[in-house]
């Protein structure tokens, strides 16, 4: 089992490398579903400590040392649409560790009307998904975990579902701080099509995170590696051409600047600064929305985050703020918490 378990892991994301694209179905399972994490400009990341709110998108850091641990987040995101996720992990003798997950996304109301404009009343659409998953020590600074999606979508007269599958492996080493995960996220398939016999590939994503904490300065750095399935992840905007005013046509772009414009593009980096067990200061740089959602004549904060946590007696209360685009920035609220804390 374990054997099949590490060949999945490992060979079957090649297989799917074709399914990286623009027209993707169920892509509100690449959001974030943790503060922490869009503090640190990513959706996944590598850091072992026991914290569930990550596990949703890292399965192998799933543990008996998170038992009746429970995370709720809720991200107010852009013109009226709203999503939230909770996570309860559970612990059982000889199977291993679970967390089930309820992600949800909710687009708000619209009204409706006829050719003429007449109203005909509102209507709503929303993205769902239950989660479980599983994680297990195979030997101690190894781990592994898996997540199976069940997946459904109601765009008013068009709905989908589908399944989508996480496999992960994680090397760490808690004495100096550092782990390393592989993951293949959201591997799977359209059980019914918005439209039929029109199926749409899902949001598969292959990671390589890696964190390290300073062995004298509370300073953990955190890299995440995404897309390693397809070099070449850039949008290919005609607008973004540089225009030869004396010839009219496109300046090609050099070898190096676009290697380092390719290369650049798959990588995230965060910070987080623990001064004490009760708080911490986190910040990230995401270089591909940097690029793909700032305006050319005012760059502002485009594509950094930043958020904070804090433990109040038996609560952690986390906050993050990214910045998307001029337009603004999503607030994220998490808070995480042991039930088994309050029936001592």
């Amino acid at each position: 089992m374990k054997r099949i378990f590490i060949f999945i892991l490992f060979a079957f994301p090649l297989l799917l490398a074709a399914q990286n694209g623009v027209n993707r179905a169920f892509s509100f399972l690449e959001l974030s579903n943790s503060s922490r994490l869009t503090a640190l400009g990513s959706n996944m990341a590598a850091i072992h400590d026991n914290d569930v709110s990550l596990v949703l998108a890292n399965p192998s850091l799933i543990s008996d040392s998170m038992h009746t641990d429970l995370a709720i987040n809720y991200t107010d995101y852009f013109a009226g649409i709203n999503y939230a996720f909770a996570t309860y992990s559970h612990s059982f003798d000889k199977i291993g560790s679970f967390a089930a997950s309820l992600q949800y996304l909710n687009y708000g109301k619209f009204n409706e009307t006829d050719v003429y404009g007449n109203s005909l009343g509102e209507f709503s659409a929303y993205d769902m998904a239950l989660i479980v998953g599983w994680g297990r020590l195979l030997h101690p600074g190894f781990s592994i975990g898996a997540n199976a999606k069940f997946i459904y979508s109601d765009m008013y007269k068009q709905q989908a579902s589908g399944v989508a599958f996480d496999v992960a492996g994680s090397y760490f080493n808690d004495k100096n701080y550092f782990c390393v995960t592989l993951a293949a996220r959201n591997a799977g398939r359209q059980l019914n099509t918005y439209t039929v016999g029109v199926a749409e590939p899902l949001p598969f994503d292959l990671q390589l995170g890696v964190s390290k904490r300073l062995l004298h300065v509370p300073l953990r750095i955190s890299v995440l590696a995404h897309h390693l399935q397809k070099w070449d992840i850039r949008y290919n905007n005609p607008e973004d051409a540089t225009i030869d005013p004396l010839t009219g046509l496109a300046v090609e772009e050099r070898k190096m600047a676009a290697f380092s414009d390719k290369l650049m593009r798959h990588f995230i980096i965060g910070a987080e600064l623990a001064p004490s067990k009760t708080f911490s200061l986190r910040v990230g740089y995401n270089y591909q929305r940097r690029k793909e959602l700032s305006v050319d004549t005012r760059l502002s904060t485009v594509g950094i985050s930043w958020g904070f946590g804090l433990r109040i007696k038996k609560l952690y209360f986390s906050y993050a703020r990214s910045a998307y685009h001029l337009a603004g920035s999503p607030n994220v609220i998490t808070l995480t918490t042991s039930i088994g804390d309050f029936l001592k």
